[in-house]
Parts: structure tokens; sequence; C-alpha cells
């Protein structure tokens, strides 16, 4: 897969025109509400076709300033050809460099409230404070974000870097590039539906 490398600011909404240009021409979120947030980040695509799990973790560590090869950062989460385990890993090397991130689990499918009470909580806490997280997602036919082949189960990570209060959405960073579909604002239902059974680092 063709590497992809884009910077982007850190970006709070203005209602208005003026919000869907700071987000260098990416759709704002609908009716360009007053109060998301959008990190500060590098974007490049996964190098590899198991690579998600390296690619999102560098995403990530984009938003705090930290610029670590593909090719680093697999080894140093053990993938293989069958991609990254699991979320723990992308946890442990995220927090080898930041020494924040904890992981979530969402065992239940669908989760319960409290998973996603926890989750939409997490992701406000630690955008305001400028980290991201990643998530392992598992996405079906019919319940798949922008792009994605619609005759399969997908099983993939992504980094989720920004969120909109007044929408309840959540503004995705995909290394996949399904369709040239590298970031997207999905419904927070959405995106709680997609992480059971696995988990996020935040």
């Amino acid at each position: 897969m063709q590497t992809q490398l884009t910077r982007r600011t850190l970006i709070t909404g203005i209602a208005g025109v003026a919000g869907a240009t700071a987000l260098g021409g990416l759709a704002a979120p609908e009716a360009l509400a007053a109060n998301w947030k959008v990190l500060n980040h590098e974007y490049q695509a996964q190098q590899a076709g198991y690579w998600c799990g390296p690619a999102a973790t560098r995403i990530a560590l984009t938003c705090r300033g930290i610029y670590v090869a593909q090719s680093t950062l697999a080894s140093q989460l053990g993938t293989t050809v069958n991609g990254t385990d699991s979320i723990t890993q992308v946890t442990a090397v995220l927090g080898s460099y930041v020494g924040w991130f904890e992981t979530k689990q969402m065992p239940n499918d669908p989760p319960t409230q409290a998973q996603k009470d926890l989750l939409w909580q997490d992701i406000t806490f630690n955008i305001d404070r400028g980290y991201p997280l990643v998530a392992n997602i598992v996405a079906p036919p019919g319940n798949q974000p922008p792009g994605y082949p619609s005759d399969q189960t997908i099983y993939h990570y992504f980094t989720i870097i920004g969120y909109n209060p007044d929408l309840k959405q959540a503004y995705i960073a995909d290394p996949a590039n399904f369709s040239g579909n590298n970031h997207y604002w999905l419904s927070f239902e959405q995106l709680a539906s997609l992480i059971p059974p696995k988990g996020y680092s935040a």
C-alpha cells in the first residue's frame, strides 16, 4: 500500500464555512457544529496489508510530536503477517513512548451502556488533553466505515483523533485508506458497535 503522509493541525470547530476550510478540505461534521475538535497529527497509510496496528500507533504518537517508522513499531508490537494480536500490545508500546495509555476492553456485543459511557468519556477526556485513542475494531458487512469492502468482515486498528459533542461523533484517521477514505466522521453509536469484542487504548 502506498504511503500517504499529511499533516493536520489542532482544529476546534467554528460554525460556518471556515470550519470546513480549516480541516484542509475534509468534510466537517454535519451542520458544522461549533464544539468539535481534531488533534494535530501526521497521517500515514499502512505500508503493509497487516500493518494497521503499527500505522494506527504511529498516527497516535504523531499527535504527541513523536515520529517512529512503521517498521520499528511493527517490531515493537510483535506484528506478524497475521497482524497485531491484541490491543494490549498497542497500549504497551504507546505507554513506552508517552506513559499515558491503558487498555479498555469492550467484551460485550452489543456493548453495555456503562461501556459506551466510558468510551465517550475516554474520547472527550483524552482529546481535550491532546491524546488520541487507538481502537481495535471488527467491521462486518452491514456495519462498516466508509469505503470498506462490503463483502467481508474487516479486523482492523484505527486512530480516534477528534470528536464532536453536539452531534456525538468521533473523527477517525484510518490507516487502511479504503477507497481513499483516510479521515472521516463516525457516529458514536457506530463506533461503539465496531469495537466489541475487542478494546481500545486510551
